[in-house]
């Protein structure tokens, strides 16, 4: 099986966890699971250990993996920190970043821009999966660099079900074009505060967060 199998599982296991049918504590059997999707055990445990990397799952020696869903503090404190990892990454690229990671954002930005015009929430999470990265990479420390893809691959699946929130893509698409142009001027404190903003789930954000996780729960 390709690597796709392997994100595509990954993707529809989020997905049963958040409606419910897969709950916290729930032991996930490979073998089960294999017959499910019609493959092979392999897409099934690369799958499990994608999502194993991003909290929602976690693997106990000789008892398996089980899902692990945070709780509403747990996952307020992780986009708080995600906020300032964020924001640190802008302030240094703002000072490092180059011309051609500069041109590459605007590419990304352009593809994002495709995205939120076909109302694709699922393209548009990989493209601005992209932006993240490009500025972390500029950032020019690999030490904040690790630490930063580490907690965004954990939040994956919140950030990625924020996007089908009504009216959010083209929020965060504003967003975006405010942080290449705070990283195009050098401006260190506009990108920290535009990039702790854009991550930030605070008071109502972090309330329709929880609702729509609810809705689709449901």
């Amino acid at each position: 099986m390709t690597e796709r199998s392997a994100d595509k599982i990954a993707t529809e296991l989020e997905q049963l966890v958040f409606t419910g049918e897969l709950s916290d504590g729930d032991r996930l059997d490979e073998i089960k699971l294999a017959k499910r999707f019609g493959v092979s055990r392999t897409p099934v445990r690369e799958a499990i250990q994608k999502l194993a990397t991003t909290g929602l799952v976690t693997q106990e020696p000789r008892r398996g993996a089980f899902v692990h869903q945070p709780g509403p503090v747990e996952l307020m404190e992780m986009f708080e920190v995600m906020a300032e990892f964020e924001a640190t990454c802008g302030r240094l690229a703002a000072l490092r970043i180059s011309d051609a990671a500069l041109a590459e954002l605007d590419a990304v930005n352009d593809r994002c821009q495709a995205a939120l015009d076909a109302e694709n929430p699922d393209e548009y999470y990989l493209e601005n999966e992209r932006f993240h990265h490009l500025i972390y990479e500029s950032s020019g420390n690999g030490f904040l660099e690790q630490e930063a893809r580490r907690l965004h691959r954990r939040l994956k699946p919140y950030r990625r079900v924020q996007l089908h929130l009504r009216g959010r893509m083209k929020q965060s698409m504003a967003e975006h074009r405010d942080i290449v142009a705070a990283l195009t001027e050098g401006d260190a404190d506009r990108a920290a505060a535009a990039l702790r903003g854009h991550v930030a789930i605070q008071g109502e954000k972090f309330h329709h967060l929880m609702a729509n996780l609810k809705a689709v729960a449901k």
